[in-house]
Parts: C-alpha cells; structure tokens; sequence
C-alpha cells in the first residue's frame, strides 16, 4: 500500500512538473488551451440546443412545435407552459446562480472588467438549464447570450483550474464566448469578432489568434452535430438600382430608432420589476403568466422564432403582422428578461430588425416597385442594422448576417444601413443595450477606472468594527479623555435603546475647548451632537463612500446594520478608502510583471521592480511563525508588501499562496514581497 501511495504521489508531482514546464511555453500553450476551449465551447453551444429541443417536446409536446401546432393548442397549454417555465427558472436562479438571470453578456464583460475574468463554475450548469428551460417553455429570448456566458465559463473555470495569470484568464473567457457565438450561428469569423469588439471592447488584444482558434474549433463540433449550413434561407437577393441605396439609408434610421425603444423598454420593464415587492420567484412566475396570455393572440413571439423570421425573409408575412410584432416582440422579450427570465437579447434584436426591415421594405416595395427589392432584402438588412444599433457593434452585425445568410450580394446594403444605426444609436445614447446594464451598477467600461475600482470594492470588507460609541449624558470633560486616547475623528452618541442619534465631530470638541474653563462642568455630549451625519451599510461601494466623504469634508462614517439603520456597527475611514484604491491600482498594475518576476526570483533572491522598489524572496522570520498577517501586520510596521507565500508541500513541490489577511505564516515558508532595498533588509533581520 505504501509502494501505491508514493507510486501516485510521484505521479502527480510529474504532472505538476510538466504541467509548470508546458506552461511557460507561451505560444504552445495557448494554442492547445485555445483548441480545448472550443471543443467544450462547441459542445456547450450543441448542448443548449439539445436541451431547448428536450424541453420543448417536455413543454409543448413537439421537439420544434411551429405555429400551425401552437395555435392549435389548449389556452390553458399555451399560459401554463411559460407560467411553469418562469417557477423553473426562479428557482434555479435562486438557489443554484444568480448569474444566470438576464441576458448574461454584461455578466461577461464586468468579470472581465473588474474580476479579472473570474466566472463561478457553476455557472455553466445553472445557465445551461435556466436558459434551456425558459426557451423551451415559450420564452422570449435567444439562446445566443446563453451561449456566450457559458463558454466564457468554460474559458474561466479552465483558466482557474490551470492557475494562470489575470491576463490569461481574460483571453480565455473571451475564447470561450467566441466558442459560443461561432457555434451557436455557423460563424466563426463573426465569433470572433464578437468576443473582441463587445466583450473585451479592443481591437488591438495583443493575443489575437487564441480567440480565432477557439472559435474555429467550436464551429468544427457544431457543424458535425448540427450539420454546416446557413441557419436562415433567404432568397437570391441583388441591388435592383443604385436609387435604392437611398431606403436603404432610412431603414438605418428607423432601425436605429427601433433599437434604441427596445432597449428603453427592456430597462423600463426590469426597473418595474426590480421594484416590485414580491419574492423574485414569483416575479418569474407573473412573467411566465405575461407571456402566456400574449401568446394566446400572437404565438410568433414564444421562443427564439426563427420560423418567424424566416417567414419574413420570404416574404410570407403582411405588412400589417410585422409592424405589429416589432411592438409585440419587443414587449415580449422585456417582460421575459425583466420578470428575471434566462435568455440572450440577441436573437431577439435578429428578429425585431427582421420584422421592421420587412414593414419598411414593403412600404417601399409598393411605392417604387421597379426600383426595389422585395421585402425579404429588407428584413435581412434590418436584421442587422437593429442588432447593430442595440450592441454598437456594426461590423459583427454585418459579417454575421453575411454568415447567417452566405449572402454575399447584401454586404453593401447591410453595410450602409448598419453604419447609420449605429451612428443614430451612439449619438441619442452612448450605452448599448449590454453595457447599459453595466453602467446602472456603477461600471463604466469607457472611463476613467478610478470609479470602476472603488464601484466593485463594498464597505464591508474595509469597516473598523470598534467605533467609539459614547452615551448622550456623556460630560465634556470624559468625552476630551477619549479625544486624547483615541485617534478616531468622529464619536458617536446612542442611546440605550442602541439607537444612534449622530456624532460628535472633533472639530465641534474644538470649537468647545475656546469656551472650556466655562463649560466644561455644563457640556454634555448632546450638546455638541451633529444629528444629520450621513450613515452607509456594508453593502454600499466604496464610490459611493468616497463621495460622502467629498460631500461633507468628514474623514470618518459610521457603518450601520442593512436591517436596522439606527444601529452602528462600525465605521470607516477615508484614508483606509484611499488605501484600498491604491492597493487595487497596484494589483492591476503590476498584473503583467509579477509573474515574470517571480520567475526571475526562482534564479535570483532580488530583482528590481518599478520607481525605486524591488521585489525579493526571503525566508520567513522565526518571530513571524504561527501568526497571521493581519497580527504581524507587516505593510504599517515595515512597509512592506507580502506578494506570495512559497509554502513546500512534498519533496518536490512548492505552492504558491496568494495570502488573505487570515493566512498563518508557517515554518519553511519563504515570502515574496515587494518593498524598498532598505525595508526588506529591516525585514530579513527581524
């Protein structure tokens, strides 16, 4: 037994060894990395199709029911079908990810953004089932944002699992989302494109082939599952005269318009529910309901609706049942995401642009008939343009289309009328349809990161929990006691009832101290009292914190309860906010040199680092041994940075620890810090 025991532990310390070697080879490694994510990408993409297909048939009785099958169904079939579908997916959003609620690409982008590209593997799973469940039972969204925020898990939960750098993770996830957009519509050029113009936002990403490959290698599993062809048939199109380039130019226009009401509405609608004091299962349930009753009268808008929008391309729809769906669809889709439903908006957009294109194109058509196309060409322009002006994204709008459609003929149109889309949309408003979502939780993409830094760090994680609380009978000269033995700035009065009735400022103490020698036997603490001092809770960001403190030119806050706003359980400081800013800029900051830094250390104990500091691996000092960081508290008595902890585990492994402030320092462990020459000798001789 024992011979097994050290046979698997020198197995696994090979793997680790070969693993650490394969890893340095970037170029190689990121290749292989990129060929695995869009395998799993690929099959996540297949799977969600299976899974809407396995509902359906669950649901509705078909695995791809059309509207002859729909309409003929029971009123009662058509309402509980979604109404169930929505309690479904309250639940699993509940109690499995709340990530999985939504549309799921602003997700993506603010993990990229702000989380280093870290994603909850979960996720995955959550998404997958949430999203099949509420297509399948008739909801009004697409599957392609599903789609996206499960690759870019699977690139995340890979990252993870490999250990890489920040800078690794980001490139795969947006690996993974281009898996998922390339899989999910037949378009691996359009994939990645996708991942690089919405969810990383740059088009100068310096690791750029990664992504393609991942996206080439998910179109490869989708095709062999679900065959390769274009996902709409459109009929053979041609520019009837160069005049009709001019309609062409308005359908831009009205496209633009058309986006810019549907995100309106989409927001309106989840604001509604947002403030809704129900439990937000239920909310799903009452959206579910929504649906079902539109449904009764317009069954086009369950589901995705491809059928729908093929119909349009043909030209097999009224004019009057297209204008009509783009309000209808619109709503729809709202009311599905809003109530909390699990969907992409994507498909949704498709379809809106393909109805509004085919209402124009048949306005246009019948007044110019021998200057125009038909109406299909037009709802296959308007397909793109609405999806341009919705993500202020044209150029994956246009190549998509010319994917979807291997309609080459198109391009100038769809290239003319995407163009003016966007432009009208970036003009009347300057958030797309997923970084609006992004904004209205504090995170904008295209500023300054000052704010975005502070926006996703929570007074939490940064409240002193020993404020000084002082009664309000509390006479002047006891109150000058505690001003001397403490150096908070702010003292705060409650009652017995634990009730805080505001604070008293330093400066007031001040103020008193002029009149001392002919108060001090009269003043209490309720006299000097600042009854409107403003109070912030654990959940509010540090943003908002750093405003207050702006505001009312105070250096201190108290922190109250969530539930009992009259109840001080802390307080925060302004320089402990600074801090915390700076200690986030250092970490992005120095996200791309650290890794080749410690690598150097692994030769040299010493390397020099950025304006005057080094980074050095020393071992740890006796006196630091079975003691937390937060006791030794190293940064304020030596000012110096503990960057990782090398800790042995086996004879020939050494981990490496990111250490929280918990973390115990044990014996054998060498430190990597980051400091002054000066300081880190200080240190060493401990």
């Amino acid at each position: 037994m024992k011979n097994i025991i050290r046979f698997l532990n020198q197995l696994r310390d090979s793997l680790n060894d070969r693993l650490h070697r394969f890893r340095a080879t970037e170029h190689a490694f990121m290749v292989i990395i990129a060929v695995i994510i869009g395998v799993l990408g690929g099959f996540g993409a297949v799977g969600i199709q299976f899974s809407i297909k396995f509902f359906q048939k669950i649901f509705w009785g078909a695995w791809q029911p059309d509207l002859a099958y729909l309409q003929d169904l029971p009123a009662f079939v058509k309402i509980g079908v979604p109404t169930g579908g929505g309690l479904l997916v309250g639940l699993i959003v509940h109690y499995v990810a709340k990530e999985a609620k939504g549309h799921g690409v602003p997700e993506v982008m603010e993990a990229i953004a702000l989380k280093n590209g870290v994603i909850r593997p979960r996720v995955v799973i959550a998404k997958l089932f949430a999203s099949a469940i509420c297509i399948g039972s008739g909801g009004s969204v697409g599957r392609e944002g599903p789609v996206i925020q499960i690759g870019s898990s699977i690139g995340s939960t890979v990252g993870q699992f490999l250990g890489v750098t920040a800078q690794r993770v980001k490139i795969f996830v947006a690996c993974g989302a281009a898996a998922g957009i390339a899989a999910a519509f037949n378009a691996p050029i359009a994939g990645a494109l996708f991942s690089v113009e919405i969810i990383l936002g740059d088009f100068g990403v310096a690791q750029f082939s990664p992504i393609v490959i991942s996206s080439v290698m998910a179109t490869v599993v989708s095709r062999h599952f679900l065959g390769d062809f274009p996902a709409f048939e459109v009929p053979h199109y041609h520019l009837v005269s160069a005049l009709e380039l001019i309609p062409y130019v308005i359908l831009g226009l009205l496209a633009g318009l058309v986006s810019l009401l549907f995100i309106k509405i989409l927001y309106f609608l989840e604001d509604y529910f947002e403030e809704l004091k129900l439990n937000d299962i239920l909310k799903t349930v009452i959206g579910g309901f929504l649906i079902g009753i539109m449904g009764l009268l317009v069954p086009h808008i369950y589901g995705v609706g491809y059928n729908t929008m093929n119909m349009a391309l043909h030209g097999q729809l009224s004019w009057m049942i297209m204008l009509a769906l783009i309000f209808v669809k619109i709503l729809a889709t709202s009311i599905s995401l809003g109530s909390g439903g699990s969907g992409g908006v994507f498909a949704p957009s498709l379809f809106i642009g393909t109805m509004t294109g085919g209402f124009f194109g048949y306005l246009v058509h019948a007044v110019a008939p021998g200057y125009t196309a038909s109406s299909g060409a037009y709802s296959l322009v308007g397909m793109g343009a609405v999806v341009a002006g919705a993500t202020h994204a044209p150029i994956t709008a246009i190549l998509i289309i010319f994917e979807l459609t291997n309609e080459y003929k198109i391009i100038l149109p769809l290239m003319i009328s995407s163009i003016i889309a966007t432009l009208l949309t970036t003009k009347l408003k300057k958030e797309s349809i997923y970084t609006l979502k992004l904004i209205r939780r504090g995170i904008d993409l295209f500023k300054g990161r000052e704010a975005n830094l502070l926006r996703s760090l929570k007074v939490a994680g940064y409240v002193d929990p020993h404020p000084v609380i002082i009664p309000p009978q509390l006479k002047f000269m006891a109150l000058l006691d505690l001003v001397a033995d403490r150096p908070n700035t702010q003292f705060y009065v409650v009652d017995a009832k634990q009730k805080c009735l505001g604070s008293v400022s330093l400066q007031e103490v001040r103020k008193a101290l002029v009149d001392r020698d002919d108060v001090a036997d009269l003043l209490i603490a309720m006299d000097l009292i600042n009854p409107d001092i403003p109070k912030v809770k654990p959940e509010d960001d540090l943003d908002m914190v750093m405003k207050l403190f702006g505001m009312y030119d105070y250096d201190e806050l108290p922190v109250v309860d969530s539930n009992n706003p009259d109840m001080v359980i802390g307080a925060i400081k302004h320089k402990e906010v600074i801090e915390a800013y700076n200690r986030e800029v250092m970490k992005r900051n120095l996200s791309q040199e650290i890794p080749s830094s410690v690598k150097l250390l692994e030769r040299i104990k010493k390397v020099d680092f950025i304006d005057g500091y080094i980074m050095a691996e020393i071992p740890v000092p006796e006196s630091f041994i079975d003691r937390t960081i937060k006791d030794i508290n190293i940064g304020s008595r030596f000012g110096v940075q503990i960057l990782l902890i090398k800790r042995p585990s086996s004879e020939l492994e050494v981990k490496q620890l990111v250490p929280s402030a918990d973390e115990k320092i044990m014996s054998g462990d060498w430190l990597v810090v980051l400091g002054s020459d000066e300081d880190i000798d200080t240190l060493r001789h401990v």
